[in-house]
């Protein structure tokens, strides 16, 4: 008896539920109202020439995020306009694309598809988990909260890169393989113009006293990275420029103005060289009739 009066509240509850949702019509029928679905899915792929830092960072990225689907390798760097349609083929709409360069330079574009924006960043100082080894874990597939900077609103570049961040980073709950648990915290923060960031576990007790009080208490997990913002495009990977950093350098100008800086100073050795052999010369004296190679000739 008791299992069929479960059965008729919860049926019960299902049928007000249902009702809730339900809308009505000017001319009194009952309408479906429409419910709003967070279907966020994020395409993650890379070029060609990657080193092995890069593909366990990406590995890392993929454990963090359960609503990540990967794809293979693109050959060539100047084809960024094939990427809409593969995220389009694998029915998803963001894009994390990892871009190598020469000397083991990273770049990362992060991109809201079909129509964009799309933002291009150098990334740096990259940590993976397995090279960290800290104490945190976390659940596999486990959703994660999202922390970000004041300082994001100061600007209008920040405002339009946490709204991208919120849409890539942000796991729906109605992700395939997301858990309904909440563990970590992933955190952006902006430190002399550059975005850090930093994933962290949420404990509630001390794991020395498990029976003891509740302390909540954070222990940072991996990956760590620093990203430095360079372009936003209004489209996907393309597009007319929103934001441009006109204080961000390549890591190619640098290697370049060392190499100059090298050169410079062999230039300067040899003209100091120079200089000393022309003052050699004007201190030499000229021969004259009394000169030893003239009387013991």
């Amino acid at each position: 008896m008791a299992s069929v009066l479960k059965a008729q509240t919860k049926n019960a509850a299902k049928g007000k539920r249902k009702a809730e949702d339900m809308d009505v019509d000017v001319d009194g029928t009952e309408v479906q109202a429409p419910r709003k679905r967070n279907k966020q899915r994020v395409l993650m792929l890379s070029s060609r020439g990657i080193t092995h830092r890069m593909r366990h960072l990406m590995n890392d990225m993929e454990t963090l995020l359960p609503h990540v689907k990967k794809d293979s390798k693109i050959d060539s760097k100047s084809q960024l306009n094939l990427i809409p349609e593969v995220a389009d083929l694998n029915n998803c709409n963001n894009a994390l694309y990892f871009e190598a360069r020469r000397h083991e330079d990273l770049y990362m574009w992060a991109a809201k598809m079909p129509n964009g924006p799309s933002i291009k960043l150098h990334v740096q100082n990259v940590h993976t988990m397995d090279e960290l080894k800290m104490t945190g874990n976390c659940l596999k597939g486990s959703r994660g909260l999202l922390s970000f900077d004041k300082k994001f609103e100061e600007t209008e570049w920040g405002k339009l890169t946490k709204e991208v961040f919120t849409h890539i980073f942000g796991v729906p709950s109605t992700a395939r393989k997301a858990k309904p648990f909440i563990d970590h915290i992933l955190t952006f923060s902006i430190v002399d113009d550059k975005i850090w960031f930093r994933n962290y576990q949420i404990l509630e007790k001390d794991p020395l006293q498990p029976n003891g009080p509740p302390a909540t208490q954070l222990i940072e997990i991996g990956p760590r990275f620093v990203m430095t913002p360079i372009r936003i495009f209004e489209g996907a990977f393309g597009g007319a420029t929103v934001f441009s950093n006109p204080e961000f350098i390549s890591p190619a100008a640098v290697r370049s103005a060392l190499r100059r800086e090298k050169g410079s100073k062999y230039g300067v050795r040899k003209q100091a060289e120079e200089e000393s052999a022309l003052r050699r010369d004007a201190l030499q004296r000229p021969e004259d009739e009394l000169a030893v190679s003239k009387v013991f000739a």
